[in-house]
């Protein structure tokens, strides 16, 4: 699928030319991946200039686009002379590389601001491939359950996972899976290992994968078995999930990422467990799984209609168990709408 956003960073930051050499900006400008190339604009051309590697897929990628693609040949003043002034996306900019530009003695202004307002609103494209992507971690999920047995590690729990969401369409995962068991789920990024899975153990997934490259996000947590020994686990998994749901019940276009923080915040804080909330609500979701808005406790950001974003309210017991709950959402027609959508009551396998 084609996509062109050249212009509409262009017609945004009002310089002579825009230039951007970040890797994920040049995706969410062409559609296309690489790991190397630049994207110039200017009111009469887009041009994407890049190596032998990527010309010929480029090329076929960009055809029903107003995209150009060019060899680049390897000097960044042939590519720039005709300009006295260019929009870069600074934030994402290493220093030497602001060195090579400010050495050609052309204005630069920062762009940032523009590709963070342009990328946080989805078009009806980049809805689509989410809302796959999402689709695809929720089949794959499903499908794992079955598949775990007690004594796999958690590795290769996350192994069988990946597997299902490429087997299903994904063309990678958006992050390192992470698979919690036990003791483990109380680190909120734990690092998938070798622990072994044991009757009546907490398992917590944290999955998401990508389609065209728009990404998915998902967590969930289950027992494996039920010991007997889980009135404590399960009583606050209520509680969480009634925090997860007030928010996607409660959150609206036009509020900040604050108030959203708070509908699931101060529900914790009635019972509390607030202090255990230890990260954020949510974050956006698009090209990268961490985008604007934020949804924190300090977060101003404010919500709009197709933004993309997680509910993720979790608490977390040091050295005992964590219990995340998580769904991509998107906001339509002023109130949220979830891309994830597998069970979340408490599951027994």
């Amino acid at each position: 699928m084609a996509m062109d956003n050249t212009y509409k960073i262009f017609n945004a930051v009002k310089a002579q030319a825009t230039f951007t050499p970040q890797e994920d900006l040049r995706r969410y400008l062409t559609g296309f991946a690489s790991s190397f190339g630049y994207v110039v604009t200017d009111r009469h051309s887009s041009v994407f200039y890049t190596d032998p590697r990527y010309v010929e897929g480029a090329k076929e990628a960009l055809k029903d686009t107003a995209i150009e693609v060019k060899l680049f040949n390897g000097t960044l003043e042939s590519v720039l002379k005709q300009y006295k002034e260019i929009a870069v996306p600074l934030s994402g900019m290493l220093y030497p590389d602001y060195l090579r530009l400010a050495a050609l003695n052309i204005k630069i202004v920062d762009s940032s601001q523009a590709f963070t307002e342009a990328m946080a609103v989805k078009e009806s494209e980049e809805l689509a491939c989410i809302k796959k992507a999402c689709e695809i971690a929720d089949s794959a999920y499903l499908a794992l359950l079955p598949r775990i047995k007690e004594g796999m590690s958690e590795n290769e729990v996350a192994a069988e996972l990946e597997y299902l969401m490429r087997r299903f369409g994904a063309s990678g995962t958006s992050f390192e899976t992470i698979v919690a068991f036990g003791e483990n789920s109380s680190v909120p990024h734990h690092e998938t290992g070798d622990r072994k899975l044991r009757f009546g153990d907490i398992i917590l997934i944290d999955f998401g994968c990508r389609y065209n490259g728009y990404c998915s996000d998902c967590t969930r947590t289950f027992l494996f078995g039920d010991d007997g020994k889980h009135g404590e686990f399960k009583e606050i998994y209520g509680h969480v999930l009634k925090a997860h749901m007030l928010a996607k019940e409660q959150i609206t276009s036009g509020i900040t990422g604050r108030e959203a923080d708070g509908y699931a915040r101060d529900h914790l804080r009635a019972f509390g467990l607030d202090k255990y909330f230890t990260h954020s609500l949510g974050h956006g979701i698009g090209i990268n799984i961490h985008e604007f808005p934020v949804l924190s406790y300090r977060s101003l950001d404010v919500l709009k209609d197709n933004m993309v974003f997680s509910d993720e309210p979790g608490v977390y017991f040091e050295g005992k168990f964590g219990i995340r709950i998580e769904d991509t959402v998107t906001l339509d027609n002023g109130n949220v709408v979830s891309l994830t959508d597998s069970d979340k009551n408490l599951t027994v396998i």
